[in-house]
């Protein structure tokens, strides 16, 4: 049987990346003169699209996890980045065709990649993929991991994809067709080891990871595709495995499933509209889990305002606390409660918030961008973070930060990320499965 998870060891493992110190080529750019929010969001899509543009090997599409010359693959990047190219082609970033091109070529790698369990030269194993893998060869990096929450990561970036070309053209179908084969060959009940909840991951070394998901994070939308396979999916059963875990809190006058970093309430929503319906957990408390995001939201703007650990700059106008680089590494910063908090903020804590609560997210970003964005912009946006105390701007410019933002500025602006998957024959099933229900207020 796995052992359940702790919150601070999931914060560390499943988004835990190697903190580079070898400066950027990246240089610090005059930020856009913005004259409205519309402005300042393109602003942010456009360069987070750069970054997914750019920073990718043309012809595997595999996408780097920083914006560092030797930097690795993440998958997780990769999901996201599948993502961004559909709403680079609906912003006019891009060409439909090239876009395809470049999603076509990314699928391939990932379906036709070496699987098995021998500790080098394969992408993955049972359908699922490593964490991390090398730029050159699409074979695992260092010693990571086969990632349960990044591999999921990763194949909502294929899903969407496949609800976003639906031409007749040869690509496009190719498309669809190597989406829908990725998620038919996942192995989910492998990944259970036995039990009734997934585990983090998988090594050839020494087996699965001693921690499994159970209780709120993130991995909200790995239960979400794995209750909704076509082929072989886990059972109704295992939602409420994850649930059994859940903490209900009260932090700054807000009550909630707490969970410190904010990356927890945001990357199931980047492509889930969870607002208006619940599964019996959350009808129980008469929310969404949408209207948990933004308390989440609202009770860290308050924690800042609060600022209990007396940090520059912290206020109405300046948070943002999540798993991000820092003076002394890369951490899974969050609050409240307070979690490794040392006074470091990230651009894509507030960013990705958007959708959730507007009303505090604009004015921040607007703030971000006058009284920062001469040393945080660069050509692919905002850097992965900074701290006031310390005087500390990051060198890095993160995929995964890039990646929520772009979605979620999106989803606030036009919902078509959640649009497309709401159709999604996976996503209708994993959330029918999992007993949501029309919210009713």
């Amino acid at each position: 049987m796995i052992p359940r998870l702790s919150r601070l060891w999931v914060c560390v493992l499943c988004l835990a990346r190697p903190f580079l110190v070898e400066a950027s080529p990246l240089e610090s750019l005059p930020p856009p003169i913005i004259r409205n929010d519309d402005q300042l969001l393109d602003a942010i899509e456009r360069t987070a699209f750069e970054y997914f543009r750019s920073e990718a090997d043309p012809v595997t599409g595999l996408i780097k996890d920083r914006s560092t010359p030797d930097s690795k693959c993440s998958i997780a990047a990769v999901g996201f980045g599948l993502s961004a190219w559909c709403i680079g082609v609906d912003r006019g970033y891009v060409p439909r065709e090239e876009a395809a091109t470049r999603v076509r070529a990314t699928l391939a790698t990932f379906l036709n990649g070496p699987q098995g369990d021998s500790p080098t030269g394969v992408i993955g194993h049972r359908g699922w993929f490593y964490h991390f893998l090398e730029m050159g060869s699409a074979t695992r990096a260092w010693k990571c991991e086969l990632s349960s929450i990044d591999t999921a990561l990763f194949l909502a970036g294929a899903l969407d994809a496949s609800r976003f070309f639906t031409g007749s053209a040869p690509v496009e179908r190719e498309i669809r067709r190597m989406s829908n084969a990725l998620v038919d060959r996942v192995d989910w009940r492998w990944m259970c080891d036995g039990a009734d909840v997934l585990s983090m991951g998988w090594h050839p070394e020494r087996g699965f990871i001693p921690r499994c998901w159970v209780g709120y994070n993130e991995a909200m939308l790995l239960y979400v595709l794995a209750l909704g396979a076509s082929r072989d999916p886990l059972p109704p059963t295992a939602w409420g495995a994850w649930t059994r875990g859940y903490v209900w809190s009260t932090q700054h006058g807000q009550s909630y499933l707490d969970f410190p970093p904010l990356f927890g309430h945001q990357y199931s929503h980047c492509w889930i509209d969870f607002r208006g319906r619940a599964d019996s957990w959350m009808r129980s408390r008469g929310i969404d889990y949408f209207e948990n995001s933004r308390r989440a939201v609202l009770a860290q703007q308050a924690y800042c305002m609060a600022n209990p650990g007396g940090f520059a700059g912290y206020g109405p106008l300046l948070w943002g606390i999540t798993a991000c680089d820092g003076p002394q590494g890369y951490g899974a910063r969050g609050a409240p409660p307070a979690e490794n908090d040392d006074g470091t903020l990230a651009p894509t804590a507030v960013g990705a918030s958007l959708p959730f609560a507007p009303e505090i997210c604009l004015p921040t970003l607007r703030n971000l961008h006058q009284t920062w964005g001469t040393r945080l912009w660069t050509k692919y946006g905002y850097r992965d973070a900074f701290n006031p105390s310390r005087d500390w701007v990051a060198t890095d410019v993160l995929g995964i930060d890039q990646g929520a933002m772009i979605l979620m500025v999106e989803n606030y602006r036009s919902g078509a990320v959640w649009k497309r998957m709401e159709g999604h024959p996976v996503i209708r099933r994993g959330l029918r499965r999992a007993g949501f229900k029309r919210l009713e207020r």
